[in-house]
């Protein structure tokens, strides 16, 4: 047997008839690494990270269960490692700790991630509050209403407040934008209540996340890994999966194409990766099959982690060059297929039964099929693979709570900061206009103060540079807002004889 070597420019992952390398210059070609519960799934992605971190490469990954927050803590020697280390050859083997930032959507176990509701935008959001087609048509004419007046929605508070907004200027709108229905706004209003119970309320905010502190190396040259703590997250699936969406999203929109590099600039693991797509709608499928195409010109790797390859849709699936097979049962006869699928994905080994070998894989094994030469895959081989060199499991509450204060970006995020925005925009709004009308309807307000109060609304800009009240006028004639108004004057002038 070979004895494993550390090369410049490849992660070692184990040893089947040869060592088996991951060549980084591929890395952004994407992976699958899937297998049933229990098979070593979780090893193996904390292997490839701490691989990655090694090689300068910042890494994300979701934390399902909370035992990859041990790659912050120093390996132990414990019997079955020095055990497996003797089988695959691996001499040079030194436990240790790697950089890691730890990250929590409620700021309870790691710093907040937070991003407003605007970044996230009406797609995903459709998606987060289970709409129907109706409804994400309103939500498009508001987020649409708040560009076009300069209303900054960041919360939910301020999405609570437009989505109100929308439906008490509904005919006005209607003429302008299309159909809505206050029955439809009513409904959002309600998906809105839900997605607060659930705890999204602590997600939507500022600061927002910047995606340089995703990308950070340590100073020792090491990839920082960043880890999301995701076992209260799991609670509400949609939040979790739409949350990494927006995440990859923002990245492929923020990044600037670098093309094939010798090492990808971040590798993002998507843990549970089934739940992106189970009831995804067809536009959902679209804008993920499109970032996992482009976001590789990027310089960005993504790795789906989940139990059954047929998880993944086809047209995301074809393009995961580096795969990681770890045992699947067969009990049924959608686990029969799933296992045919596996094998048949696989480039063949002549010397292997591939159908028969992902049944038969032991704890640790996997079958691995790398890119390589010129980018084609490997002959798929059953493999043993490495001990990772950070622990095997969680980090307690002391080592978390260290971990935290020690972080680069600690006191950055911590305090959620409430600015004016639409909310309260909205409010100011309709208090000046119920103020107007009742000086007028009581006849106390003077021609003059009145002829400069509407000027300055008339021509006055929105924060964001949204169109004035004059600019939009004449989309707005038929407005029953604007007729009320001009009738207050019209009253005003004949009561005072002008």
């Amino acid at each position: 047997m070979s004895q494993p070597k550390i090369q410049e420019g490849m992660i070692y992952l184990g040893t089947s008839t040869k060592p088996e390398y991951l060549q980084l210059k591929f890395a952004n070609r994407h992976g699958l690494i899937t297998g049933a519960t229990g098979t070593g799934k979780t090893v193996s992605l904390q292997v490839l990270a701490e691989g990655f971190s090694a090689a300068g490469v910042p890494v994300f990954a979701a934390d399902i269960k909370g035992d990859l927050s041990g790659i912050a803590a120093v390996g132990e020697l414990k019997d079955f490692i020095v055990k497996r280390n003797e089988l695959i050859g691996l001499e040079n083997y030194e436990p240790r700790a790697y950089p890691t930032i730890l990250w929590d959507v409620f700021g309870e176990s790691g710093h907040p991630v937070r991003a407003t509701v605007l970044d996230m935008g009406p797609l995903l959001l459709s998606r987060l509050m289970e709409l129907n087609e109706v409804q994400e048509g309103i939500l498009n004419i508001a987020f649409r209403v708040a560009a076009d007046e300069g209303l900054p929605v960041v919360d939910l508070k301020d999405l609570r407040s437009l989505i109100n907004n929308v439906g008490e200027r509904s005919k006005e709108l209607t003429t302008m934008y299309g159909n809505v229905a206050t029955s439809s706004v009513g409904a959002i209003q309600r998906r809105l209540l839900v997605l607060e119970e659930q705890g999204a309320d602590k997600f939507f905010g500022e600061p927002a996340l910047e995606i340089a502190d995703l990308m950070r190396i340590a100073p020792d040259g090491r990839g920082v890994v960043s880890l999301l703590t995701a076992d209260k997250l799991m609670q509400s699936p949609r939040l979790y999966s739409t949350f990494l969406l927006w995440l990859l999203t923002k990245l492929w929109q923020t990044l600037p194409e670098v093309g094939d590099q010798p090492k990808p600039k971040l590798v993002f693991f998507f843990d549970e990766a089934h739940l992106l797509f189970d009831e995804a709608p067809k536009a959902l499928l679209e804008r993920i099959e499109q970032v996992a195409r482009l976001i590789r010109s990027k310089g960005v790797g993504v790795y789906f982690i989940t139990q059954n390859p047929l998880d993944v849709p086809d047209t995301v699936s074809s393009q995961l060059g580096n795969r990681v097979q770890h045992a699947l049962r067969a009990f049924t006869p959608k686990e029969q297929r799933a296992i045919k699928a596996a094998a048949e994905t696989f480039r063949p080994n002549p010397d292997l039964d591939t159908e028969e070998v992902i049944k038969a894989l032991k704890v640790g094994e996997a079958l691995v099929s790398m890119l390589e030469n010129k980018g084609e895959p490997s002959i798929v081989q059953r493999t043993m693979m490495r001990p990772p060199d950070g622990r095997i499991g969680p980090l307690d509450d002391g080592e978390r709570l260290g971990v935290i204060e020690y972080s680069p970006v600690y006191g950055k995020y911590d305090e959620a900061v409430d600015r004016e925005t639409a909310h309260e925009m909205l409010a100011q709004r309709a208090h000046e206009l119920t103020k107007k009308e009742a000086e007028l309807q009581a006849g106390t307000s003077s021609d003059q103060g009145w002829g400069d109060w509407l000027a300055k609304k008339a021509f006055e800009k929105g924060p964001r540079g949204g169109r004035s009240l004059a600019e939009r006028a004449g989309d707005y004639a038929t407005s029953s807002i604007m007729r009320r108004v001009v009738g207050q004057i019209m009253k005003s002038i004949f009561r005072t004889g002008r």
